[in-house]
């Protein structure tokens, strides 16, 4: 799994013109990628690491700090870009995998005590963000994990 995680004072997901997810206070924007490896194992260790970065605040975490997150399942973020002029998309699960690794994901940061907004899984979404700093983190489950399977 790949997250894109903003530290947001503003952001917003609207799906044929209606707010469908939004922060209702500053917070985290998550954008997620399910790869075609991944399994609730990966979901897990990315969800644990996340909920706990002292990345909010005076190096307080998401769960310190009682901050919303608005996480955006957004499979282009495995493309493969390194042939041609097209990306692949063959790293990254199909819906019938990435839907319930997405849900899965979104469970367990609840289970944190997080409070979580998200955007329509599958949709067309025009998401609006205000990133504080910038900051801007981009984590693999790749990197916190044990290799991948095969």
């Amino acid at each position: 799994m790949r997250a894109v995680i903003q530290v947001a004072s503003s952001a917003s997901v609207t799906v044929d013109d209606q707010v469908v997810g939004e922060l209702p206070r500053p917070g985290l924007m998550i954008l997620l990628g399910v790869h075609v490896d991944d399994s609730e194992a990966e979901a897990d260790v990315l969800v644990d690491k996340i909920v706990n970065l002292r990345i909010l605040g005076d190096e307080e975490s998401a769960i310190d700090l009682n901050a919303p997150v608005l996480v955006v399942s957004q499979f282009t973020l495995n493309a493969d870009v390194r042939k041609g002029r097209r990306p692949s998309w063959s790293k990254a699960a199909r819906p019938e995998q990435s839907e319930p690794l997405y849900e899965y994901f979104v469970t367990r940061v609840r289970e944190h005590g997080v409070e979580v907004h998200t955007g329509q899984f599958g949709a067309m979404m025009d998401v609006g963000l205000v990133n504080s700093g910038p900051f801007t983190l981009v984590i693999d489950s790749d990197d916190l994990a044990a290799p991948r399977r095969g």
